[in-house]
Formats: C-alpha cells, sequence, structure tokens
C-alpha cells in the first residue's frame, strides 16, 4: 500500500479518517480514529448495529496535530500535502475515508459542496456516483478522479436544479461478488455515514444497488429493479435536447433532420443518442471499440443513412456534429486543430483532455475560435443525476413521464441560457457554466 492515506490506518488499527477543508479561511483539518474493532460483521448492518452505534468500548481519536504527527511518522508527509493542496484548488470541503481491514476495502467520498444540499428535507444532502477501482492503481489518481468528479456533481445539480451537495465516491477492492455481504454492508454503512444518495458507477455492477437496497440501506439508485431503469437512456434523452437547442440557437432551425453526426461509443449512452438522432433524420456516423456494437446498431437502423468508421479515424471526419459518448479525454489541443465539426456536443464526461478548470477553458476557447459551438458536458448531461434523484426520492413510485417531463423542462432551457448568456458577455459557454456554478456555491 505505498503512498496511501490508508497505510497508518491499517497499521495503527484505525479504521476512519477526515480531511477537511474550509475555502473561507483557507485552513484544513484532520481527525483520525478507530471507531470498531477488527472483526467487525458487517453484514449485520442495520440489523445489529446501525451507521451511530458506538461499535466499541476501546474508541481512539485523534486531532489535527496528532494526526499530522502519524503520517509524518510513516514517511507520507508529501503526499498527504499533494491532497490537501488538490482540496484547496478545488475549494473541496474534503476527503471522508473508511478502512476495512477483513477485505482491504478502502472508501473515500470525495466531497466537493455541500452548498445545495443544506436547510433541505432530503437525508442525503450529497449525490454522487460510486465507482471502484482497482487496488494497484496509484491511490493519488484515485483521488484525482474522484475530486474531479465531485466537483463535477455539484455544478450538475445547479445545472438540474437539484437540491443536492455534490460528490464522488470511490472503492478500492477487489471485484465485488454480490454473495458477500461482508463487502456490501460495509459500503452501505459507509455511504450512510458521509449522507449521501448514490449509484453504481464504472466497474461496479448495478445489482449492487438491488442487493443493498434490499438488506442494508435506501441510498443507492439506479438497480435493475429501478422503476425508471438505466440512468443511460434519458442521459441520452436530455443531450438530445441540449443539442437541438445548440443548433436552434445557431442556426434558427428546429430540427436535425438533414445534418450529419459522429457517435463515439455506442454504450448505454451513446446507443440511445445515436438512436434519437436516427430517429430525427441524422446521417450517422459511429464508431465502438468493439465492432460488433457498431454492426449491430447499423443491422438495428437499416432504415436510416448509418455509416461505421473506425475508432482512430472517426474524430477526421467531415460532418456537422461531434458526439463524445465513451471515455473522456479525447480531445486536446491537436486534435482540435484537425477538426472539421460545427458543434461538439456528447454525453461523456470529460471530454476535453484537461487537468483543471483552467486548462479546459483554455481548450474550449480554442474550439470556439475555430468557429466550434462546445459547451462543458456537465452542463447537458445532467438527465442521469436527474433520473437517480427521481427514483431517489420517490422510490417503487418514481415516474418515468415525471423523469421526462423534467428533462424536458431543464436541460434544453439551461443549454439556452447558457449560450445566450456566454454570447451576451462574450465569454465560451463552458466559461459561462462555470461562472455561473461558482456563483451559485460560493457566492455566500
Amino acid at each position: 500500500m505505498d503512498d496511501s492515506i490508508f497505510t497508518p490506518l491499517a497499521d495503527a488499527g484505525l479504521t476512519s479518517l477526515k480531511i477537511q477543508y474550509d475555502w473561507r479561511t483557507d485552513e484544513h483539518r484532520l481527525w483520525a480514529a478507530k471507531e470498531w474493532d477488527r472483526g467487525l460483521d458487517f453484514s449485520q448492518y442495520n440489523s445489529a448495529f446501525d451507521a451511530l452505534t458506538l461499535l466499541t468500548p476501546s474508541g481512539i481519536t485523534l486531532d489535527n496535530d496528532a494526526t499530522h504527527a502519524l503520517y509524518a511518522e510513516y514517511g507520507l508527509d508529501a503526499h498527504l500535502d499533494r491532497v490537501l493542496e488538490f482540496l484547496r484548488q478545488g475549494r473541496h470541503v474534503g476527503i471522508e475515508a473508511y478502512y476495512d481491514a477483513e477485505r482491504d476495502i478502502r472508501f473515500m467520498c470525495h466531497q466537493h459542496s455541500r452548498k445545495r444540499g443544506l436547510n433541505t428535507k432530503r437525508h442525503a444532502i450529497l449525490a454522487g456516483g460510486i465507482r471502484r477501482h482497482p487496488r494497484n492503481e496509484p491511490e493519488i489518481d484515485v483521488i484525482i478522479d474522484g475530486l474531479n468528479l465531485g466537483r463535477a456533481m455539484s455544478f450538475k445539480n445547479v445545472a438540474a436544479d437539484l437540491d443536492f451537495g455534490g460528490c464522488k465516491t470511490t472503492v478500492q477492492m477487489d471485484e465485488l461478488d454480490l454473495e458477500d455481504l461482508h463487502a456490501l454492508g460495509f459500503i452501505a454503512f459507509a455511504i450512510d455515514r458521509c449522507r449521501t444518495m448514490t449509484g453504481p458507477d464504472m466497474n461496479f455492477p448495478t445489482a449492487m444497488a438491488d442487493v443493498i437496497n434490499a438488506r442494508f440501506s435506501q441510498q443507492f439508485t439506479g438497480g435493475p429493479r429501478s422503476p425508471l431503469g438505466e440512468s443511460g437512456t434519458p442521459t441520452a434523452y436530455g443531450t438530445f435536447l441540449a443539442m437541438k437547442e445548440a443548433v436552434r440557437f445557431q442556426e434558427g432551425r428546429d430540427s436535425l433532420r438533414g445534418m450529419s453526426a459522429a457517435v463515439v461509443g455506442l454504450g448505454a449512452v451513446g446507443w440511445h443518442l445515436a438512436d434519437l438522432l436516427a430517429e430525427g433524420g441524422v446521417k450517422l456516423y459511429v464508431a465502438d471499440l468493439n465492432p460488433a456494437r457498431g454492426e449491430a446498431f447499423a443491422a438495428q437502423r437499416r432504415d436510416s443513412d448509418v455509416t461505421i468508421v473506425e475508432v482512430e479515424e472517426i474524430l477526421d471526419l467531415d460532418a456537422d456534429i461531434l458526439c463524445p459518448a465513451a471515455v473522456g479525454g479525447i480531445i486536446d489541443e491537436d486534435v482540435i486543430g484537425r477538426l472539421k465539426f460545427r458543434y461538439v456536443f456528447g454525453p461523456a464526461n470529460n471530454q476535453l483532455k484537461a487537468t483543471s478548470q483552467a486548462e479546459e477553458e483554455r481548450l474550449a476557447k480554442l474550439l470556439a475560435d475555430r468557429g466550434i459551438l462546445f459547451q462543458t458536458e456537465w452542463w447537458h448531461n445532467t438527465a442521469g443525476v436527474m433520473c437517480g434523484a427521481e427514483e431517489y426520492i420517490n422510490g417503487a413510485n418514481a415516474s418515468p413521464a415525471t423523469l421526462r417531463a423534467r428533462i424536458e423542462a431543464t436541460v434544453p432551457v439551461k443549454t439556452r441560457q447558457n449560450l445566450e448568456q456566454a454570447h451576451a458577455l462574450g465569454i465560451t459557454p463552458t466559461e459561462n457554466a462555470y461562472r455561473t456554478c461558482v456563483d451559485a456555491i460560493y457566492n455566500v
């Protein structure tokens, strides 16, 4: 466990770590503790004990100075300082970490902002997905990923008009076994301690949501038994509406019919987006790392104009709209110089290859300078979090019709407002989206 905030916890028999940052005062606070004894059976969570139960008569707590001293003892000063600096740079609330020694599970909730979740009647004042990383992945990369995605969730909740704060949860562990009730109980316990509502993301099976909801906690959404189905479908629909609004803003036309679009990735979101575009009379170019996906889509849409393209070639096409719908980071300065598209509007997270807001805004400006209309994707790929909120709030009574109406009333309107404000201010839509969210979260 090299360069890990969990190393001192594991060696010292501790279970919990909180790293907090106050952007108002520019101060960090650390707290570490032993809150349960090793051997605790988390399969009994919310049966024999709950999230607030005192679990050991021999608890240990370390204050700020003692926690710093512990990390210095293990030679982890530089690693901890990097983490603290990342919190400062992004004005994040902090990281809440829990360690299960029985399974070597390293749980971190990367908390960006509680602002929109304060003074509401929701149990969960934070919202954001949960994803699994392998144990051998460098922890600093996991933390950077979690913090960036946590910030994006805060901003998505602003864009989606949801009264939740923003976070992202990462878990370093082996592949999850849905029969391992200890592991599932521990994850549920940690999620409840963080006051977070979540849904399975990368490398976690969606079925974990159904098992945890049935056995341990009601804070999970997006399982196979969800009354709303998978979140990819509404995410695609919201992106499609945003795309139509962008074309309406730019060209004054109400339809995409006759235009051409390149969809990169035919997964849970990209497939549905391509389907909507085909229905709308758009000439499609599709690419996926799995060639069978492209062939299957083309076979399904024999009534449409669909061309299968190699992933390595699709960014160089001469078409109207580029729709990144898979992995992020595909658009860097070199790619921008080659693009022949007039729009970049897709659902994939982190489409620009940037490690900071400043770099993202710089690349967005380069796109604008080439006459390409783009807004940061977290401003319009918000229907997935709307889907999670609808299920979380209404449970089995969650309504697809209500969700669809909310998407239609929110995503295109927010896109139009963002594009108009950016134009009036003479800045890019990406810069304006950040400006709007910063004002909403930090101007107190």
